[in-house]
């Protein structure tokens, strides 16, 4: 008797499915020839730019050019998602014309960068400094040719630091961006047993304290020059944890042991 038919090793694809997906392979096609010409005409804009010593980055036109978009956007994408997307082609486009140079807090993993990549995209050549002193020195020095710092908190008010630096320093606001603040425990071990230290900047540990004083009344609260700083030390040591965003648990490989730890769900 004949061998019987071999049962397929994969999933299997119907034929309307694979039509369907030969379609989106034609339209992503289509799309990468158009961002490409997009970005050619994006170079010639640069080189009249770079001609006229004109800003190469403007933040307003960024905002029309989106509002733009969106209020032609018929759906079925999200305005909030189209704008993310153009946001992102804009950068890719501008990094062509003259690459940005952006000082925000270091290292990767801070909430300061998160806001850089909104406002800015994720094209922009990202200068990580220790603190905000660096940021504003890097911005005024024209190390960096923008600085994002921390300005305001809904829990704990204006960041004294950085409104000092703005009164002393020759830099001005071109932009804000608005965050919902998550703080995260985090930790290379997935559980609140043992933590000794937990390290966080000093406005998100009083963001924290009420959480803190109920789940880790016994451990040290160690003020260090950022959040992803702690997540960063958090990863040398066991019985550390950080307080800290989900970008920078993935940065450093750490366990999100608790979600949402700050006081305020609003933070």
């Amino acid at each position: 008797m004949p061998d019987p038919k071999p049962a397929p090793t994969g999933p299997v694809q119907s034929e309307a499915l694979g039509a369907l997906r030969v379609q989106i392979d034609a339209i992503d096609q289509q799309l990468l020839n158009l961002l490409n010409q997009r970005a050619l005409v994006a170079e010639k804009v640069g080189e009249i730019k770079r001609a006229e010593g004109s800003p190469f980055f403007r933040p307003d036109r960024v905002a029309q050019v989106i509002e733009k978009i969106q209020t032609n956007n018929q759906g079925p994408l999200l305005n909030q998602h189209v704008a993310s997307i153009w946001r992102e082609i804009m950068s890719a486009c501008l990094a062509l014309e003259a690459p940005q140079r952006v000082a925000v807090l270091g290292p990767q993993g801070t909430f300061c960068e998160q806001a850089a990549i909104e406002f800015f995209g994720s094209a922009a050549n990202l200068i990580y400094c220790a603190n905000f002193d660096e940021v504003f020195h890097a911005t005024a020095a024209g190390t960096a040719q923008y600085g994002v710092v921390g300005m305001e908190n809904s829990t704990e008010g204006v960041v004294a630091r950085s409104l000092d630096l703005f009164l002393r320093s020759p830099v001005h606001v071109v932009g804000e961006v608005s965050l919902l603040v998550r703080h995260n425990l985090l930790r290379q071990v997935n559980s609140l047993e043992g933590v000794e230290v937990v390290m966080a900047h000093p406005q998100a540990l009083a963001q924290c304290q009420g959480w803190l004083s109920t789940h880790l009344p016994n451990a040290e609260r160690r003020a260090v020059s950022s959040n992803a700083e702690g997540a960063r030390l958090a990863a040398t040591n066991p019985a550390w944890a950080g307080i800290a965003s989900e970008r920078a648990a993935a940065q450093f490989g750490l366990h999100i042991v608790s979600h949402a730890i700050q006081d305020e769900a609003y933070n």
